[in-house]
């Protein structure tokens, strides 16, 4: 580590439900892992993710990884809330109330939830009433698109020196 500062835990959360349409979120996080691990700024980075994720594992993945920034990479659902799955691989809506209603806990521990799903501002909204920093999308994008805006994301977080 630089400075004796801790590392920033980043947790990478993907859930591409059976029946929705295929998302390429497996080239997605090996372009941030690439990105980061190519900074100069690497050992400030520590990178955990989690694949198919059912709204169970969000809060079990949090509670063991203790992350800083939250990065959820799927579909969301305009008004209706960011697609899981649930136990049998099939599209579980979450809302952004019980988005909020977790990230209130979570507050003195998140800095940071980006959102990169479509129409997911108003769970941004939400989960921005507990948490400082929060990227949401408002309106649909494509999947290379959200793939071009998280590497780009990271790689602007892990060369930002403030010194």
């Amino acid at each position: 580590m630089n400075n004796g500062t801790l590392a920033k835990k980043i947790l990478i959360l993907a859930a591409n439900p059976k029946q929705t349409s295929r998302l390429r979120l497996d080239e997605e996080v090996r372009d941030i892992k690439e990105g980061l691990r190519l900074s100069q700024e690497r050992d400030k980075f520590i990178l955990e993710n989690e694949w198919a994720v059912r709204p169970k594992d969000i809060r079990r993945a949090v509670l063991d990884f203790r992350p800083n920034i939250i990065h959820f990479s799927g579909h969301g659902k305009e008004n209706t809330g960011l697609s899981f799955e649930d136990e049998t691989g099939k599209e579980k809506l979450v809302t952004g109330k019980a988005l909020a209603g977790l990230f209130e806990n979570l507050s003195k521990q998140v800095e940071c939830v980006v959102l990169n799903a479509c129409y997911s501002e108003e769970q941004a909204k939400a989960i921005a009433q507990h948490i400082s920093y929060v990227i949401g999308m408002n309106a649909a994008i494509g999947d290379k698109a959200a793939q071009e805006f998280a590497v780009g994301f990271y790689d602007a977080l892990a060369r930002y020196n403030p010194q």
